[in-house]
């Protein structure tokens, strides 16, 4: 299965995608944890089915020190002992901001209340925004086909203008 599109081969599609990158450089400066960025980025793109953003994330968080278990295990972290309560909230807050039409209440309560128990307004305001762009990242990539396992770690760090 071929791309449909080089959206960076595309002037519309570059600037797009040059703004989006600004805007994850944004995420990625914030006091937002870098583990718990990751552990999202990963989850989201799981849960959206992204191989793109999979192999993306699973190898720019291998280079960042994350360990293989986590990794492995951040599709079923509700099942696991390898996170900590600050990365269950994000984690849960993440999946609940993706799968909006699959629930009449979105982001619960609890998760909530769960995610202010352990991360400031900054750091909330980044994971809201991560959840976000990360949901936004997939589709593009998803609609566009483009195809994981080729991605080597830091490739996207000269895009940013």
């Amino acid at each position: 299965m071929e791309p449909r599109i080089d959206l960076m081969a595309n002037e519309t599609g570059a600037k797009i995608g040059k703004r989006m990158i600004n805007v994850g450089l944004a995420i990625q400066q914030s006091p937002l944890p870098v583990t718990v960025q990751h552990l999202v980025l990963l989850r989201v793109s799981q849960i959206n089915g992204c191989g793109f953003c999979v192999d993306m994330h699973t190898k720019e968080a291998t280079a960042a020190g994350e360990t293989p278990v986590r990794l492995a295990l951040v599709a079923a972290w509700r099942e696991t002992s390898v996170f900590t309560a600050a990365e269950r909230a994000a984690l849960a807050l993440a999946e609940e901001g993706t799968r909006l039409a699959d629930t009449h209440h979105g982001v619960s309560d609890e998760t909530w209340a769960q995610v202010r128990e352990h991360y400031d307004d900054d750091q909330v305001a980044a994971l809201v925004a991560l959840t976000a762009f990360i949901n936004a990242a997939n589709r593009l990539n998803v609609i566009v086909r483009n195809q994981g396992g080729s991605y080597q770690a830091g490739m996207l760090a000269n895009l940013s203008s």
